[in-house]
């Protein structure tokens, strides 16, 4: 049987916005309301497309469909912290804002369409912990809305194909591909 690659699509975050991340991370740990794992700092990305398990031809089919994709450098910004369901805790998350996210997340799902399904609701979101027992519901929901994150902006000016390893100590993230986003018309002229 031949070997599988577990794969995504995501955009790394520059060093700025990670030790924002970081901060936030030591802050929610010091008031230990549940136990779970936090998401290490060199695994810190917004995933823009999970592709799951895939064959090698199909990594490569994958590669050259994304190097297809034409899209501009574009502005981001760390947004709110948050939860997605209040009754089952599970993801502790940082919004990742900026209208080129979701633009780049429809081009790559249009160019992958004939192997992947597209995403029925992006939400784009930098998982900073999973969570296993909740000690506190209540006072967890409410310090993860008013932990004020610092709205850093950021040029994102690539995104990656990555191969994910799940290991006992964590996933272990290796990229396959960088694809360079196009500069904007103005910059050039600069």
């Amino acid at each position: 049987m031949e070997e599988k690659t577990r794969c995504f699509v995501a955009i790394d975050l520059p060093r700025e916005a990670i030790n924002q991340i970081e901060e936030i991370q030591k802050k929610i740990k010091k008031q230990n309301l549940f136990t779970g794992k936090f998401t290490e700092s060199e695994n810190l990305h917004l995933t823009l497309k999970f592709l799951g398990e895939i064959e090698k031809e199909k990594i490569e089919e994958v590669k050259k469909k994304l190097k297809e994709i034409e899209s501009p450098v574009f502005e981001a910004n760390l947004g709110e912290a948050g939860i997605f369901s209040k009754e089952f805790i599970k993801i502790l998350w940082v919004k990742l804002n900026g209208k080129g996210i979701f633009e780049l997340q429809k081009k790559i799902d249009e160019d992958l369409k004939e192997l992947f399904i597209p995403e029925k609701r992006f939400m784009s979101h930098i998982t900073i912990a999973r969570v296993k027992n909740v000690k506190d519901r209540k006072a967890l929901i409410d310090y993860i809305k008013n932990i004020g994150v610092k709205k850093i902006k950021f040029q994102v000016k690539n995104f990656f194909l990555k191969k994910s390893t799940l290991m006992s100590e964590g996933p272990v993230y290796e990229d396959l591909l960088e694809i360079e986003l196009k500069p904007d018309e103005e910059d050039k002229e600069k």
